[in-house]
């Protein structure tokens, strides 16, 4: 199945992180001898991510540098990249979340989104988003439009899985309750360049830490993705710190962000960190030629008044 493919392959990688975190302490989460496998499930056509490193190499940085200078610079570069060369994509978003102490399974969502465009500080097109949610089984179908600035500042939504056999379309706020619940972001702050600003604002956050530390490695893979891996680890737990370990995956064609996860501080010495979150943009298609139909509830192709 979907989700029993991509779980195990993500467990795999995990398990063999937390092996390198115990043999690299002062490089925690290491991937440079995670070794190579190749794991895939399919389910009507669909083929799971895989996650992989193979022949990581350090990336040295100037002795006289901060640790975070280099990884906020990739950071800034891709969020120029974003906003001067990207105007829409598709993608196979896979997310986990922890919500109120509990991390929830992964979810599947595909999704289309049109990013911001901003001219003399006018908004001449709105970060509008498409989410069709293809797993767990529970809300399968469900579907959600958002486009800035209009309905009401509103999402569009039907729910999916059994309900939605009989719940109608409705209207509701981003951060609202209903909207919220098992989603520890609201809608309006989906997607690769909001992931790139929260990045470099961690960033700079993390960088007060007076012990923080920074890893590159080279040529991991994100199923058939080359990527440059940014590890970032805070050893001392801080009332501002977001996090332990933070790992990011860019894209070396794109130079965009296409994985990102964070850890939380061992619940004890030896413990492995619980994560906090995860985002993976699998399959990414950038500049394929969105159009307002694609965030029309009335869209044909979509089932939001089918009821």
């Amino acid at each position: 199945m979907i989700e029993g493919g991509m779980e195990a392959a993500l467990v795999r990688m995990e398990a063999k992180m937390k092996i390198e975190r115990r043999r690299f302490v002062a490089l925690v989460g290491s991937l440079a001898a995670a070794g190579t496998h190749s794991l895939s499930a399919q389910d009507g056509g669909l083929v799971e991510p895989v996650h992989r490193v193979a022949n990581a190499a350090s990336i040295r940085r100037p002795p006289d540098a901060h640790p975070l200078d280099r990884a906020l610079e990739i950071a800034r570069r891709g969020l120029n990249q974003s906003r001067t060369q990207v105007n829409d994509y598709t993608a196979m978003l896979v997310k986990r979340e922890r919500i109120g102490g509990t991390v929830n399974p992964h979810e599947y969502l595909y999704v289309k989104i049109r990013n911001r465009k901003v001219v003399d500080g006018r908004i001449v097109q709105p970060l509008s988003v498409y989410l069709n949610f293809v797993k767990p089984t529970s809300i399968k179908g469900r579907e959600v439009i958002y486009v800035e600035g209009q309905n009401g500042g509103n999402i569009v939504a039907h729910e999916g899985g059994f309900k939605g056999r009989f719940l109608p379309t409705v209207t509701v706020p981003p951060d609202g309750m209903l909207a919220m619940r098992g989603q520890r972001y609201p809608m309006t702050e989906i997607g690769i360049e909001n992931l790139i600003v929260k990045l470099i604002e961690r960033g700079q956050q993390a960088r007060q830490s007076p012990d923080v530390q920074c890893v590159f490695r080279k040529n991991a893979r994100v199923k058939d993705r080359v990527c440059t891996v940014m590890e970032v680890i805070q050893p001392t737990r801080r009332p501002d710190a977001e996090f332990y370990q933070a790992q990011v995956f860019i894209d070396d064609q794109t130079n965009l962000p296409v994985r990102y996860i964070a850890h939380d501080w061992p619940a004890q010495p030896g413990a492995p960190p619980e994560v906090i979150e995860e985002f993976n943009y699998l399959d990414l298609k950038l500049n394929v030629g969105l159009t307002d139909a694609d965030f029309d509830p009335r869209n044909p192709d979509y089932n939001f008044y089918s009821n």
